[in-house]
């Protein structure tokens, strides 16, 4: 048996170890938890993992639980607090994204890493997904050249969870750069091997979401109900997405704004790597049914590699050469095959017979580029990349 034990019991960690932990180490159990909402962690808690103890502090857990293994699923703004500590006590470590939600988190954690032999996996599994991995063999193999440029696309269907739930949040996820883009930027930078040193960004806020309707407003209570179209009524009508039951105004004063925080309609990123490549990254939130894409196109002068999660399709184009090639994916994984991969990772690394591809660099990488994008945004300029080390 493989003893772990848990921060924060919430539904992303929960379905993780339900799901693809569980697949492959069927013996796992959750021994110890750290929660203020022990009601809602023990709901949650599969029934294998019910008889777990419950911890006033991390510290406590890791010297009485017997443990084998930590994970951090706590709200985000508590991510590196959590994994700072856990740093000290080198247990393999599975650690939610984004790691750190500010320049002084970041680097904090970045320097409780120098000396530790806690390993690490941070959880990005776009960047280990089976089509994302094939379009790194192909640029790995010279199928494009030198990568010159990329573009990078994700128009998300689902986008209002970030209005109608807890992500509305600001002062926990400092808007979508942070709490979305932190899985793109990573991936590009593995795509490339080459992490951005320099960004350009923008967005757009209060253009579609968050506006003046009342504070603490529900589907149930307005008005408007029958007409609007994030209604769940509506939204079942039309074959939307979000949430078909009775949910948060998403176009309430609690949403946010501009002057005290809110998260983005959409955003763009013009991206410089190291390596000289330069390329750009747009992600949109309001985004419905068919529109949706995920994916990124890698140019060179051999060849341009493309592929997109939502269509699980990748072509290459050979540009000197009469042939053009489209491959397929299978459908229905979890993050589109990422979590079975990351779970293969995590249980790999507690055994001792594999090392992280998602180690506590990547999570740094991609947030030191998330806050210059996120900085350059709110002050309209390019803003440099700060680089693990310096």
């Amino acid at each position: 048996m493989l003893r772990l034990g848990v921060v924060g019991y919430g539904r992303r960690i929960g379905s993780l170890i339900e799901g693809p932990f569980r697949a492959v180490e069927p013996e796992l159990r959750v021994v110890g938890v750290v929660d203020p909402d022990e009601e809602g962690a023990r709901a949650r808690l599969a029934t294998c993992d019910r008889e777990a103890v419950f911890y006033e502090s991390l510290s406590d857990m890791v010297q009485r639980g017997r443990l084998d293994a930590l994970a951090i699923g706590t709200r985000c703004n508590l991510h590196a607090p959590y994994a700072i500590e856990a740093a000290a006590y080198d247990l393999p470590l599975f650690l939610e994204k984004p790691v750190a939600i500010s320049m002084d988190q970041a680097v904090a954690l970045e320097r409780a890493f120098e000396g530790s032999d806690c390993p690490v996996v941070v959880s990005f599994p776009l960047r280990v997904s089976p089509l994302c991995m094939l379009a790194r063999d192909y640029i790995a193999a010279d199928a494009v050249g030198d990568p010159v440029h990329v573009t990078a696309v994700n128009y998300v269907p689902y986008g209002t969870v970030y209005w109608e739930e807890d992500y509305r949040d600001f002062a926990i996820t400092q808007g979508l750069f942070l709490q979305k883009a932190t899985h793109d930027l990573d991936y590009l930078m593995f795509l490339l091997a080459s992490p951005i040193v320099r960004v350009a960004a923008m967005a757009s806020w209060e253009r579609v979401f968050g506006g003046d309707r009342p504070a603490g407003l529900f589907c149930s209570e307005c008005d408007d109900a029958q007409s609007c179209l994030e209604s769940p009524e509506n939204r079942a009508r039309h074959g939307t997405d979000g949430s078909r039951e009775d949910h948060r105004c998403v176009f309430g004063s609690d949403c946010g704004s501009r002057l005290t925080g809110t998260n983005e309609d959409c955003s763009s990123a013009l991206l410089e790597f190291a390596s000289g490549a330069h390329g750009v990254y747009t992600q949109v939130f309001y985004t419905r049914r068919d529109a949706a894409a995920r994916g990124a196109t890698v140019s060179g002068y051999l060849g341009t590699v493309s592929f997109d999660w939502y269509t699980n399709e990748l072509t290459r184009v050979r540009h000197h050469a009469p042939f053009s090639a489209t491959e397929h994916a299978g459908e229905g994984a979890s993050h589109f095959g990422g979590d079975i991969e990351l779970a293969h990772d995590f249980i790999g690394l507690i055994r001792g017979t594999q090392e992280s591809r998602t180690p506590i660099d990547t999570g740094l990488r991609s947030v030191y580029a998330c806050l210059a994008a996120k900085e350059s945004a709110e002050r309209g300029r390019f803003v440099a990349v700060r680089q693990i080390g310096t």
